[in-house]
């Protein structure tokens, strides 16, 4: 279930989301609070979940991975047992940045990362070694758009 978020927390958000390096202090003057009282909304809005982490988005390419590649993996099984080793054997694979279970004709998507195509085939290699029935490789040739900040404020 959503928070409940006031217009000033969907302001400390939308400066956050675009922004994370902030000071508390630059925070507090944007939003139009103290910085102590920022800071206190800020630490709620961590521990309700609703900032999930503070990161640095880097750049694949300057940072060596130029193989990008999207990954849509039916399962060979649809038991629970089988299901959760195939999500554990994913978390253990440090080229997967994105893993999803969606509905409809795939059972997760999967957005992998890799220095070469080498690097690449040996991670689809053990995708299917963990239980991956079928594999469909998309490979990522241009960023149109980045990842948006989510539109907290109201549409115009």
């Amino acid at each position: 279930m959503a928070l409940s978020l006031d217009e000033i927390d969907r302001r400390l958000l939308t400066e956050l989301q675009a922004d994370a390096d902030r000071t508390n202090v630059e925070l507090a003057r944007l939003v139009g609070l103290s910085p102590a009282a920022t800071l206190h909304r800020v630490r709620r809005l961590k521990e309700a979940g609703v900032i999930r982490r503070i990161t640095a988005e880097l750049d694949p390419d300057l940072a060596g991975f130029p193989l990008r590649a999207y990954v849509s993996v039916t399962l060979a099984r649809h038991t629970p047992t089988a299901e959760r080793a195939f999500q554990a054997a994913l978390q253990d694979i440090p080229q997967v940045v994105v893993a999803e279970v969606v509905a409809g004709e795939t059972d997760l998507l999967i957005q992998i990362v890799a220095r070469d195509v080498p690097e690449l085939q040996r991670v689809l290699t053990r995708l299917s070694v963990h239980g991956a029935q079928r594999i469909v490789t998309l490979l990522h040739l241009q960023e149109i758009k980045t990842r948006s900040p989510l539109p907290l404020t109201d549409p115009a």
